[in-house]
Parts: structure tokens; sequence; C-alpha cells
């Protein structure tokens, strides 16, 4: 129920029922006016709450903004360095976001508080004022007419007549005043409606513009957020394949430290407590000392770890002899004598041990060192890249390409240990090879294919060689990859003939691998993951070693997607000839422009049921025999055969498995190129698929993303998994089509949708 109207003509009457109805309109006012002032207070105090919040979020910002993310190792990649701007992006958007709050807070003033504190003391401190002067006029009226009611009639006419006047003056005042006193209170009441309301509309208007500033930065981050979130997820499985490895050899030091100390032919280092002779008195003083080989220099740090790392001076001299202590000779245990060219007397030093000793006099003997790489002695060196070995990897090849190509986790799948040596020995042997029938259902292709990375790996050296390791890694971490490709390129043409023939042999099959991805979900980042560490695996096995699998990972990557052009073609001196066409498409970004990614491959995000595979060990084949020529055929394809998508650069995906594969748990895939030269089968299936696929394009329909795509040019579209596009049609580009994406026009991967 509302409040009562007030009539004018009852201030005449001034019945009980109209001051009952006044006074339900003045307890209103005073509930409004409590309100107001409330409402006033707990305003400035959000208003207080916003700054602080607004200083707090801009500390936060700021801290992001300082801090720089250090990598393990000399060089980042792509994804690594999207990752470390991440925290400066961040920055800016919580600043920008900031900057608009602040504009709000300053209107918040001026919107809010002033309009209602400015209704409070115009509208309802005048009521209240009214009503101050109409008590007043109602106390005088009323003495006034009682007083008179009070007069005797026996008073002269004139007097009476005066009297009446006079309380006709003070009656007609008192309804003057009545009637202001009316006209105000329902004046407020009604005024209240616009003049309190409007300040609260314009504070809120304030607000929904501060969230829509929000909403708006949000839709421009969008991209950059994809971005991230694909460079984190490769990140992620990048970390659980190295962490695995890292984790391996750490046991393995736990287990037997002293054959996985570091020795090098030209260096030897470590702690050593030399002798200093003073009167009366000798003392053994800690030193970290290191010795080099060539110029025969020794080189001591005075260092004590017990002390916080304190550093003394260096010192260092050439060596002229060392001889072993004997034990009847000095109350220390593992000394030796020093003598310097450059110094007098003799320095007598104190090893740790009795085989720290025996590494500092071998070294300073200029003996030859103990080697003892952390490698399986036994089962390195059993290969050779001979005729026996190409035909044994032509044979496995074969099998794959004609009976599992299309298998899901292919290569990364591990077979049975015990069954995989079998496989090996028995096909290496010249007098049981031709016995081995691998298109029987014997033998799984998870075995074949594990024979194929045990046979690598079983070479007295990797692939590409220990000579060229670390050039390879050099060239990975290049910023451009066309310098990627071109150095590449040149050193492959330097490795051994045997060992380019081996390497061109398999990464033709593993471009055509790749190329059944939709298939297999083995894409080039997949094998990169799963032949990387074995094809470029490092001469001592260290924690940078493993740091730069990643880089390794890129190298075979490389290798696969541009194998016409890396092994048909000799390199041209000063780099890459300009007429040759890579298998990256014209409409690169710049490296400065582009969103980083791995190897400048947007990816995919497969979901796929988890498996739980067996480790692969690096356990020894024992076998016997002696190398001879087998005349085995692996099929040749008649024709090649092209993937529409093949003529752009190839989106990436990932591949989260729980598998135990010989290197990496979770793989990210990426959709390479099709070979030029497959197995006859492969050709018709990618030929069917290219026939299929127009059939399916209808324009102007809908089509959702079946896994996530990360943009290389400005004419294309991110995405992720479950995006929606509207009016999707072919594209005059092959293998690509056009779509609408929250209103921008872009390129599409075909094999990354389906239509609805």
């Amino acid at each position: 129920m509302g409040l009562p109207a007030l009539e004018f003509s009852d201030c005449y009457l001034d019945s009980p029922q109209f001051r009952d109805r006044l006074k339900s309109h003045e307890l209103e006012l005073d509930k409004t006016n409590k309100f107001i002032k409330e409402l006033i207070k707990d305003g400035k105090a959000l208003i207080q709450a916003l700054k602080n919040l607004s200083t707090a979020k801009r500390k936060f910002a700021e801290s992001l903004n300082e801090f720089k993310f250090q990598c393990i190792g000399d060089a980042e990649t792509d994804d690594e360095i999207c990752i470390a701007k991440s925290l400066q992006e961040f920055a800016g958007v919580l600043q920008n976001l900031e900057d608009e709050r602040t504009r709000m807070i300053e209107n918040a003033d001026d919107v809010l508080i002033m309009p209602l504190e400015r209704f409070r003391k115009e509208q309802i401190s005048a009521a209240k004022e009214a009503k101050k002067k109409y008590d007043k006029e109602t106390e005088k009226y009323c003495a006034v007419l009682e007083k008179h009611l009070s007069l005797s009639a026996k008073k002269k006419e004139a007097h009476l007549h005066e009297a009446d006047s006079q309380v006709d003056h003070v009656r007609q005042h008192f309804y003057e005043v009545s009637l202001e006193y009316v006209f105000k209170v329902q004046e407020v009441q009604e005024r209240k409606m616009f003049d309190f309301v409007e300040p609260l509309l314009a504070f809120l208007q304030g607000l929904f513009t501060y969230y829509h500033h929000g909403y708006e930065l949000a839709k421009d981050f969008n991209h950059f957020k994809t971005d991230l979130t694909i460079s984190i997820q490769n990140t992620r499985n990048r970390f659980e394949s190295t962490r695995s490895e890292v984790e391996c050899l750490m046991r393995k030091m736990k287990e037997n430290p002293h054959e996985h100390k570091s020795i090098s032919h030209d260096t030897m280092e470590g702690y050593l407590f030399v002798q200093e002779k003073r009167s009366f008195v000798s003392t053994w003083v800690k030193h970290y000392c290191t010795y080099h080989r060539e110029p025969k220099r020794v080189t001591m740090v005075l260092f004590d770890q017990k002390s916080g790392g304190k550093v003394g001076e260096e010192e260092s001299f050439t060596l002229k002899s060392c001889t072993r202590r004997k034990t009847d000779s000095i109350e220390k245990r593992f000394c030796f004598d020093v003598e310097a060219v450059d110094r007098p007397g003799v320095i007598t030093m104190q090893a740790l041990s009795e085989e720290d000793r025996r590494l500092w006099m071998e070294a300073m003997d200029g003996r030859e060192p103990v080697y003892n790489l952390n490698r399986d002695s036994q089962s390195e060196g059993l290969a050779q890249l001979d005729v026996v070995g190409f035909n044994v990897v032509k044979k496995f090849i074969y099998a794959v390409e004609t009976r599992g190509i299309d298998e899901q986790g292919l290569y990364r799948i591990v077979g049975v240990n015990s069954r995989v040596q079998k496989l090996l020995g028995l096909a290496m042997d010249p007098k049981t090879c031709a016995d081995v029938e691998l298109d029987s259902t014997e033998w799984e292709i998870k075995t074949i294919t594990s024979a194929i990375k045990y046979y690598l790996r079983m070479l007295p050296a990797p692939l590409m060689t220990y000579q060229y390791q670390r050039s390879f890694i050099k060239a990975a971490k290049l910023d451009n990859q066309e310098a990627r490709i071109t150095e590449i390129h040149s050193i492959i043409h330097r490795l051994p003939e045997k060992n380019r023939q081996m390497l061109d042999l398999l990464t033709k099959h593993l471009a055509n691998v790749a190329s059944h991805h939709q298939q297999n979900l083995m894409t080039v980042a997949n094998l990169g993951v799963v032949f990387g560490p074995t094809l470029l695996r490092p001469q001592e096995e260290t924690v940078a070693a493993i740091m730069d699998i990643k880089f390794q990972n890129i190298v075979v990557e490389i290798l696969i997607e541009n194998h016409e052009r890396i092994f048909k073609d000799m390199p041209v001196p000063g780099g890459g000839p300009a007429n040759l066409q890579l298998n990256l498409q014209p409409r690169r970004k710049s490296t400065e422009s582009k969103a980083p990614s791995c190897s400048e491959r947007p990816l995919t995000l497969f979901h796929t049921p988890t498996h739980t595979q067996k480790v692969e060990k690096r356990n020894s084949v024992v076998v016997n025999s002696t190398p001879e020529p087998q005349q085995l055929q692996p099929a040749q394809a008649n024709a090649p055969h092209n993937n529409p998508s093949a003529t752009r650069s190839s989106s990436t995906a990932a591949v989260n498995h729980n598998s135990s594969g010989s290197h990496g748990h979770s793989c990210t895939q990426r959709n390479s190129l099709t070979s030029t030269d497959g197995d006859q089968d492969g050709g018709l299936m990618a030929r069917q698929n290219s026939q299929s696929r127009p059939n399916s394009l209808v324009p102007g329909r809908k089509a959702r993303a079946l896994y996530a795509c990360k943009a290389e040019h400005i004419s294309e579209l991110s995405f992720i998994a479950g995006t929606i596009f509207e009016n999707v049609h072919p594209s005059r580009e092959p293998g690509w089509l056009e779509g609408i994406l929250d209103g921008r026009k872009g390129l599409i991967p075909e094999n990354y949708v389906e239509f609805l």
C-alpha cells in the first residue's frame, strides 16, 4: 500500500485523519533521509575499496612485468619465448583494465556522491525546515485560538471585533504555511523517484562501461591466449619427456656415481687439499683445481663450501712433473707431489679418494683418460651401417608401410623387449634372416617399429654422428625457420655417405607415416619426439644434454617436412637456392610479428584413450652373424601422390597418452606432408581422401573445429577445439577452407573441421 495523497482542502479542516496521513509522509521522509545518508557512506567506502583494489592490481601487474623467465640452456624454443613474454602481456592487460577503473572512480564522486548529497540537503532538508515552520505556526494558531475563545462576551464590541480580526489573520497564515508544507512534502516524495535513482543509474553505467572495456580487452587477448595455451601444452609435453630422462639419469648417478663421472680428454678438475708449510706447522687448505692438458696449466682457487662459498684468489702454474707419494712417506692418504716450471719447490696435494688420485695422476702424466660414458657397451657396436643393416631396415620399413601404417601410436607404443631382441637377432643373422616372415601375425607392428629404433641405438655412434651433434642443435636454435632449414641442409651433406643414405631412407619413411597422421595420430612432432634423442643422442649424458632434447626433436621435424629438398638437392654455398620451394608457405609472418611456436606450425590437441606401455630398455642383443647381402625388395610406389593440405605449412597436435615410450609421455602431433614415395596402398588411400573431400564442401555451411590451430599468417584463423565457424566454403588454395569466426573472415585447414 502506497502513501495516501494529501489534499489541500484537508489543510483547512486539519482533521486527525489529515494529521495521520501527514505523519506517514514525514516518517517516509525520515526513512529516506537515513537511507541516503547510509548509502553515501557505503558509496564512499566502495570507492575507497575500488581505489585500494586498483592500487593492489597495479602493484600485481608491475610485479608480473618485472619478472623475467630464465630457461635452462643457451637458447629458447618459440614456445618458451611465447611463455616468457606472457607475464608482460598479462601486466599490459591488467594495467589497461585499471586505467579504465581509475576513470570510473574519478567520475564516481560527480555522478553518485554529490547528486545524492545535493538531494538530501536541498530537498529533504527543505522539507524538514518546512515542518519546523508548520509545527511553530500550529502552536501559535492553537494558542491564539484558545485565548480568543476565552474572551468574555461582555467585552466592548470594538475590542471583540479586533480580536476576531487577529484570529482570522493568524488562521490565514497557518493555512498558508500548512499548504506550503503539504506541497513540499509531496514534491520531495515525487522528486526522489528520479533525483535519487538517476545518480545510481549513472554509477552503474560507469560500472558497465568498465566491464564492457574488460570484455573488449578479453576479445583482443583471445588470440594470444590461444597461442599461449598451445605453447603451454607443447612445453608440458616436452617437460614430461625431459623429466623422465633427467630422473633416469639421476637414478643412474645414485646407483653408480663413479661410472657416470664426466671425464674429458683435455681437462681434469675437482677439489684437492693443498699442503701449506709454515714454520714448524703444515696445514691443508681446500682448493678447487683445474688442469688443462694442452698448456699443462694448473689453476687453483681457494674455496670452501662451508663458509658460504667464499672464493679466494686464483693461483696458476705450469706443470713440470707429478709423482705419487708413498704411503709411508706422509701421514695423509691419497697424496701426490707436483712440481711447477714457474715456481720453486714441491706442492703436495691430497685427493679425495684413491680413485680420484688415480684420475689426477693419469691426467697429469699425459696418459689417456678412462672413458665411461653412460651407455650400454654391450649393445652398442653390434649393429653396423653395412649391407645387412640396410636390408634389415628396408625389410622392417616395408612391413610397417604395408601392414600397419594406420595403426595408432605407431613408433610411440613399444613392443615387448624380449620379442624385439629376438626379431632383430633373427633378421640380422644370415642363417635365419630368410625365415623371418614379417607378414605373419607372429610379429606385431609395435615389435617391428621397436626393432628399427633399437637397431639405430645399437650403432657405435648415432646416425647423425657425435661430430655434428652440436652443429645440428645450434641450427635448430636459429631464430629464422628458413635459416634453420638451410643450415641443417648443409650439415646433412657433410655426413658420411652411409649415414646420409640411411637417414634418407628413414626420414622418407617417417614422412609417409606422418602423412597418415589422422589415422595413426603420429604427426611430425610426435615422430620428432620419438626419434630426436635416438638420431642425435649426445656423447655424454648430462642434464644440459637432456635439456637440448627439444631442439633434437625440431631437427628431426625439419628433416621429415623438408625431406625432398634436403636429401635430393645439394646445398648452395652461402645460402639456400632462391628457386627451390620449401614446404613452408609464402605467407609466413616475420619473426618479429608472428606468434611464437616451437617449430613455427600450429598445434592440434588430440584426445585419445590412455595406454600403459612397457618402457623400452637398452639391453644388449647378442647376434652372431657375418654380414652378407640380402636380396630384399621392398615395394616402391608406382606414382607419387599429393595431399592438398600439404601445400601450406601444417598444423600440430598433442597426443595425450600416458604411455612410457622411449622418449616422452605426451607427444605433440603435427599434420605433416604426404610423402612423395609411399606404398601403393598409402597412395590409393591419399587419392581417395583427396577425391572425397570436395564432395562435402557446401558453400555457406557451419563447421566445428575438431582440433586447435594457431594461425601463422594474418589471413589464417586461430581457434580451439569445438569452435563453430560460420559461412564455411572452399578456398582458392588447395587443402584450405574460408570461414567466419567472431566476425573475422580467414583461412581454416580443411582436415581440421567437420561440417554440421
